[in-house]
C-alpha cells in the first residue's frame, strides 16, 4: 500500500524542497570533510561549496516561514551535520575563503570585512536569481556592498566592483521607488556582479604581497 506524504500540491512542494534543503547540508557536509581530509583540491572545493552556499540561500530564504532554524531542522531529522551548519549558516563563505581573509588580518583589512564583501556579493546575485528586481529592493543591497568594498583599503580606486557599484547606484537613484529593472537590466546586473565579485576573489591571494 502506498503511503502518501501530502495531500496537496503546495504539501508536495513543501516536502520537496524539505528534501532538497536535506541533501545541500548533507552534501556541504560530506564535502567540509573531504576538504579537511585533503580528498579534495582547494579550488574544487570552494567552486563546489560555493555553489551550495548560493543554493542553500535561496531555498532557506524561500523556506523562511517554514524552516526558521537550520539548526532545529538539522536536529529534529538527526542530521549530525555540525560542519555543513557551520559553513552555511555562521560562515556563508568557504574555508578557502575564511583562510585567505585570515592571512590578510595582519594588513589594513580584516577578515571579517572580506567575509562581509563576499555575503553581499552572493545576496546580490542571489536576489537577482528570486526576481528581486524593484529599485526599493535592489538598491539597499548594491548600496551596502559598495560600502563594503570601501572598507577594503587593499582594494584601489579603480576597482571593477567599486565603479560598476557606483555607476549602477547612481542609475538606480534616478529611478523611482516601486520601478522594476527590466529583464535585460537584471541580466547585466547579474552580470557585472558576477565578473566583480570574480575580480575580487582573485585579489584576495595578492593582499599579502
Amino acid at each position: 500500500m502506498e503511503v502518501k506524504l501530502w495531500n496537496d500540491k503546495r504539501e508536495r512542494e513543501m516536502y520537496e524542497n524539505f528534501a532538497e534543503l536535506y541533501a545541500i547540508i548533507k552534501a556541504t557536509e560530506k564535502l567540509e570533510k573531504a576538504y579537511i581530509r585533503d580528498l579534495i583540491s582547494p579550488s574544487d572545493y570552494e567552486t563546489e561549496c560555493q555553489k551550495l552556499i548560493v543554493h542553500f540561500k535561496t531555498l532557506s530564504a524561500t523556506l523562511r516561514d517554514l524552516v526558521p532554524s537550520i539548526e532545529r531542522f538539522a536536529e529534529t531529522y538527526k542530521m549530525d551535520c555540525s560542519a555543513a551548519v557551520y559553513r552555511l549558516v555562521t560562515s556563508g563563505v568557504p574555508a578557502t575563503v575564511e583562510h585567505r581573509a585570515a592571512a590578510m588580518a595582519s594588513t589594513s583589512s580584516s577578515a571579517s570585512v572580506v567575509a562581509e564583501c563576499v555575503q553581499n556579493f552572493i545576496t546580490s546575485m542571489d536576489s537577482l536569481k528570486l526576481n528581486m528586481v524593484a529599485v526599493d529592493q535592489v538598491y539597499p543591497l548594491l548600496s551596502d556592498l559598495s560600502a563594503s568594498l570601501q572598507k577594503l583599503s587593499i582594494l584601489p580606486p579603480d576597482f571593477e566592483g567599486k565603479i560598476k557599484m557606483k555607476e549602477w547606484l547612481s542609475r538606480l537613484s534616478k529611478m523611482g521607488a516601486s520601478d522594476e529593472l527590466t529583464e535585460q537590466q537584471a541580466r547585466q546586473l547579474h552580470f557585472d556582479l558576477e565578473s566583480s565579485y570574480n575580480s575580487f576573489m582573485a585579489a584576495l591571494p595578492n593582499a599579502g604581497n
